[in-house]
């Protein structure tokens, strides 16, 4: 598929989406057999409910029938969220996970698993596990310093701790709303 083509697509599809007060974080076309599948995938603060998807995806199919901007070729139409473990590229992904553990290859060689506890434009203040019973550390990483990121799934997370990073999560939240009113 063409860059203008996937532009077109963009730019057809950016209003419908937006209008649902979600973000178009994808378009994608990649052939499958005799047909082609139009991959496009949404997102929001809030995160993406399945019947946001569906109702979504019945509103796409409706306007892409009634343009050429998929040719007459048949395709299969997929609405989607980015799912849990997607990449982390931009700074709004970055504040979306926070409180999650992330896995970051750097640039300058190594990985680190870390969980972010706070963003803001230069980069992330994380809590780096304690290693064989120690306790965890705190650690600043500068986006500059970050060549992929990608949130890893949690399956054994402790409750305490769950409640205690959205706890400080609202207290940032409280006090840069405070530092607003001031």
């Amino acid at each position: 598929m063409s860059t203008t083509q996937s532009e077109r697509l963009r730019e057809l599809l950016a209003p419908l989406v937006s209008a649902r007060e979600l973000e178009l974080e994808e378009v994608e076309v990649t052939p499958a057999g005799k047909r082609r599948v139009l991959r496009i995938v949404v997102d929001s603060d809030a995160g993406v409910q399945l019947d946001t998807c569906a109702e979504l995806s019945r509103d796409v199919s409706d306007l892409l029938d009634e343009t050429d901007a998929m040719g007459g070729a048949p395709y299969v139409l997929e609405v989607t969220s980015p799912g849990a473990d997607r990449p982390l590229t931009q700074h709004r992904h970055y504040v979306r996970a926070t409180g999650r553990l992330i896995k970051a290859q750097l640039t300058e060689g190594g990985e680190l698993v870390a969980r972010i506890i706070a963003v803001d434009e230069d980069g992330l203040d994380l809590e780096v596990p304690g290693v064989k019973g120690r306790k965890p550390t705190a650690r600043r990483l500068a986006f500059a310093e970050i060549a992929k990121a990608r949130v890893e799934i949690e399956f054994n997370r402790k409750a305490d701790e769950k409640a205690a990073v959205e706890s400080a999560g609202e207290q940032s939240g409280i006090q840069d709303e405070i530092q607003e009113e001031a």
